[in-house]
């Protein structure tokens, strides 16, 4: 199928829009045998079947290569957010994956996005299982754009199956990440200052064994690990803000983090990406981030190029260069 006819040939039934429904997603399969899985994300007030043809039909800079091309064992499946009420659209009903306040005040009513993100995580992690099933873990891909980008990362940090190929995130943020941080550095100012201490005089020493570490308790294998035992901690506390099942150390650690982001984004600035690339790094994700001059809030030819060849290494299972 053509990119430029999936608009025309996707019909968007009214039902399929009611409120708080996720429409079916939209399937392009694949030009040869299915071997791979793409998941891709697109941002608040789209949908799949508009989101779909201009990316599809984007080329990596320098060749005429689009993802179809690029990929063609790939079977690209494009979800559509259920419709809900957007506080900053005056509660008028929108395709969102989440509510959430303005951006530029991104650490205020973070409450806001809790029950739709709860929701929408749990709706990506079953297409996770679903694709899993079909091609195997280390050959399926989770990808966003913007709002969708935050979905991807929330999605990846409360993973607790097997770790994926890899997560793209195009202008997008990571939400609670400013709580997160705040939760990782003290922790690493407080191992920092335990190591200053003689044995004898580390008040942190009578946390011997997991019994008396809770985070440890919850997951042994972590005990000797203390970016492990921070890790856990904050991605205990993004369960708990979203009400999900979960005591282990997630799997996204094993999954490679591509994020790209234009300089002159007027709508998801520059310093949230940073902020999202610094939690990470302080996870001990594998990530990189590429800042791409003069571009707004949207992807690029050089964009694509690059998210290609970082597909391409992650699918062929090499970890990808920080």
């Amino acid at each position: 199928m053509a990119s430029s006819d999936i608009a025309d040939d996707f019909v968007l039934k009214p039902e399929l829009h009611a409120p708080d429904v996720f429409p079916d997603p939209l399937i392009i399969p694949p030009q040869l045998e299915h071997r791979q899985s793409i998941i891709i994300l697109h941002g608040r007030g789209s949908f799949a079947a508009k989101f779909t043809p201009p990316l599809l039909s984007t080329g990596a800079t320098g060749s005429e290569e689009t993802l179809q091309t690029a990929f063609p064992h790939a079977k690209l499946i494009f979800p559509t957010a259920s419709r809900t009420r957007a506080t900053i659209y005056k509660r008028s009903y929108t395709h969102q994956w989440f509510d959430n306040w303005h951006l530029e005040m991104h650490t205020e009513r973070q409450d806001l996005m809790t029950k739709g993100l709860r929701k929408s995580v749990l709706y990506i992690h079953s297409l996770l299982r679903q694709e899993i099933e079909v091609v195997r873990a280390e050959n399926v891909v989770l990808w966003g754009l913007s709002q969708g980008c935050a979905t991807t990362l929330t999605t990846l940090l409360t993973w607790d199956g097997k770790p994926f190929a890899a997560a793209v995130g195009m202008c997008g943020w990571l939400p609670f990440a400013n709580v997160m941080v705040d939760m990782l550095e003290e922790d690493q100012s407080n191992d920092d200052l335990s190591h200053g201490y003689d044995d004898g005089d580390d008040p942190f020493a009578d946390l011997e064994d997991e019994h008396d570490d809770p985070i440890a308790f919850q997951d042994p294998s972590i005990q000797h690990d203390p970016g492990a035992a921070s890790a856990l901690s904050a991605v205990n506390f993004l369960r708990e803000e979203l009400d999900l099942k979960g005591t282990k150390l997630p799997t996204f650690r094993e999954v490679p983090i591509f994020l790209g982001h234009g300089t002159e984004d007027d709508k998801v600035k520059i310093e949230l990406g940073r902020e999202s690339q610094k939690c990470l790094q302080l996870l001990e994700a594998n990530v990189q981030m590429v800042e791409y001059e003069g571009l707004g809030h949207w992807y690029s030819e050089d964009m694509f190029q690059e998210i290609f060849q970082f597909l391409n290494h992650a699918l062929e299972g090499e970890t990808p260069k920080q």
